[in-house]
């Protein structure tokens, strides 16, 4: 059993958009779990609507949407979240994602409501409030749609201002996928111009300790 995990673990693929905000949640977990040397990154340009193309949305991920993992075996794992589960307990030591039930439950909870209230909303704001991945891409929006979803994040930056207040990380006393998925929509506001209210103060000083985390540091997102 441990020389099969083994073996996938030194054979794993992504398919990769460096600087995205939903590829750099995976890869900021890779670090996390130093597997860097043993996964190799695939390039799939999102401004050339590669991810939507049939050689990717039919045989890689049917959602045509980035990141996906891909196993020795042709296992294809796609959903941030569940990559991270995966990769996370590999090494049977699960650091992001919580190793008992009452920490799974509370990571797994606060992750999704940071892709709902923040991540998820900018998403929509992106491809409906802002020219998005360009015409060849969007091929439908709806301004008005977006721009609640604009409001939205906001809303949401502010809820998790005031989960900061009270404790270090998203989900409690450690780093964990919840903290990683609000990073991700942090980059994501960065993207979209939308900026943290100067009234979110544990929020901005949480951002900073955060960029100053070696494995978020050491992201494309970041480097510019």
């Amino acid at each position: 059993m441990a020389s099969s995990t083994t073996t996938n673990v030194n054979t794993m693929t992504v398919y990769d958009f460096p600087v995205g905000p939903y590829p750099t949640r995976v890869r900021i977990a890779i670090a996390e779990k130093k597997l860097q040397m043993k996964i190799r990154f695939e390039l799939v340009d999102l401004y050339k609507g590669e991810h939507k193309k049939p050689e990717f949305s039919e045989q890689k991920n049917y959602s045509g949407t980035l990141p996906v993992l891909e196993l020795a075996n042709g296992t294809l794992i796609s959903e941030c979240t569940a990559i991270t589960q995966y990769l996370d307990t590999l090494d049977g030591a699960p650091s992001l994602t919580g190793s008992t039930p009452l920490e799974q439950g509370i990571i797994h909870m606060m992750s999704k409501r940071a892709e709902i209230e923040l991540l998820d909303a900018i998403s929509v704001y992106f491809h409906h409030g802002t020219p998005g991945l360009g015409p060849l891409v969007e091929l439908y929006q709806n301004p008005e749609w977006g721009f609640r979803q604009r409001d939205k994040a906001l809303r949401g930056m502010h809820y998790f201002d005031k989960v900061l207040q009270q404790q270090p990380f998203i989900a409690g006393d450690k780093f964990s996928m919840a903290d990683i998925t609000v990073i991700g929509g942090l980059v994501f506001a960065a993207i979209v111009n939308l900026e943290i209210p100067a009234e979110c103060r544990a929020l901005l000083s949480w951002y900073e300790r955060m960029k100053s985390r070696e494995s978020v540091a050491t992201q494309p997102a970041f480097s510019s």
